[in-house]
């Protein structure tokens, strides 16, 4: 009588069904994409302490995209069911989150603004051609930060023809083709900066469907070290920049500006808590070489920012970002 040898380990892996194959690695898997899906559905309830660590997971919330894929890719591979199903969480939860700025934009028809936002950079070194490229874009309104120098004179003579209507307060200005009015500066000064520092601007379009209040800003930067998020002035900036668009008198207000932080970043919810962001588009805008977030925003009130897209390089670390903003 022959008797049938026992299948080894190897061999009861491989007569394994397909959703048990995974073994352990398949749970480790659903347990790291259970977690991945915690995190983006309840990304503000990390906390911002030590280090500012929640403004910096929202900095670049929606690349963890990348990892549920390889999240997903991994799951295939081994071909486990938990793995699979547990990765249908984060799945959902991204899509939910950010799903909507990858369908294409629609046009806002008739009562429609076209609005260019750019940190021209105080270190370009040709400022004539990225002039040049601003007007190309037929923007009905142009926001420009790090205005410096003789920079500047470049730009007022460069866009004169097509924008007839500019206001320019210390850094940051505002051009425009439809008549401006109420020109001030805002100030959005942290208390521990020097005075003299200025980069805020307020400044009323009389558009054909109405009246807008722009305002051009540009945040404190931010810096990433051993301690975390250095964000402490940008979040202040961010919030009298809130306070003086809620005391804002006209109804519509459109902010162009570099914001210095993506509209995830809790540290601007002073400003997105009180004005709707883009609906269309990514339009990763820093830095120009290989941009990774979004930081230069248009934003707006008793308005629609359908769509935001960047434009092509010019000599700035930014990349500009051109937005269809609908009025009401």
């Amino acid at each position: 009588m022959v008797e049938r040898a026992e299948p080894d380990a190897v061999g009861a892996a491989r007569a394994a069904p397909p959703g048990v194959r995974g073994g352990r690695g398949g749970w480790v898997v659903a347990g790291i994409a259970g977690a991945l899906a915690g995190v983006l559905a309840f990304h503000r309830a990390v906390p911002n302490t030590p280090g500012r660590i929640g403004s910096l997971l929202e900095s670049f919330l929606p690349w963890l995209g990348v990892v549920v894929a390889l999240l997903l890719v991994v799951a295939l591979v081994r071909r486990s069911a938990v793995a699979l199903v547990a990765v249908l969480l984060p799945v959902a939860a991204w899509v939910h989150l950010f799903g909507g700025l990858l369908l294409p934009g629609t046009g806002g028809g008739g009562r429609e603004l076209t609005v260019v936002q750019h940190n021209v950079s105080d270190e370009n070194r040709d400022p004539a051609a990225t002039a040049r490229a601003l007007i190309g874009t037929g923007a009905d309104l142009v926001a420009l930060e790090e205005l410096v120098g003789p920079q500047l004179a470049v730009y007022e003579k460069a866009l004169a023809a097509g924008y007839p209507h500019h206001v320019v307060r210390g850094t940051v200005g505002l051009w425009s083709t439809y008549p401006l009015s109420g020109e001030r500066p805002v100030d959005i000064k942290p208390a521990d900066v020097p005075e003299g520092w200025s980069r805020g601007v307020r400044a009323v379009v009389h558009s054909p469907y109405g009246n807008v209040a722009a305002y051009v800003a540009h945040l404190p930067s931010v810096r990433i070290g051993a301690g975390g998020l250095a964000s402490q002035r940008r979040d202040e900036s961010a919030r009298l920049l809130g306070r003086a668009i809620a005391d804002e008198r006209t109804d519509a207000v459109v902010l162009l500006g570099d914001l210095n932080g993506a509209v995830e970043d809790r540290g601007l919810a002073p400003l997105t808590s009180r004005l709707n962001v883009a609906e269309r588009g990514f339009a990763f805008s820093f830095p120009a070489a290989f941009p990774v977030a979004r930081i230069d925003q248009v934003m707006a009130r008793s308005a629609t920012v359908g769509h935001i897209r960047t434009l092509p390089a010019t000599g700035s670390d930014h990349l500009p970002v051109l937005a269809r903003v609908a009025l009401r």
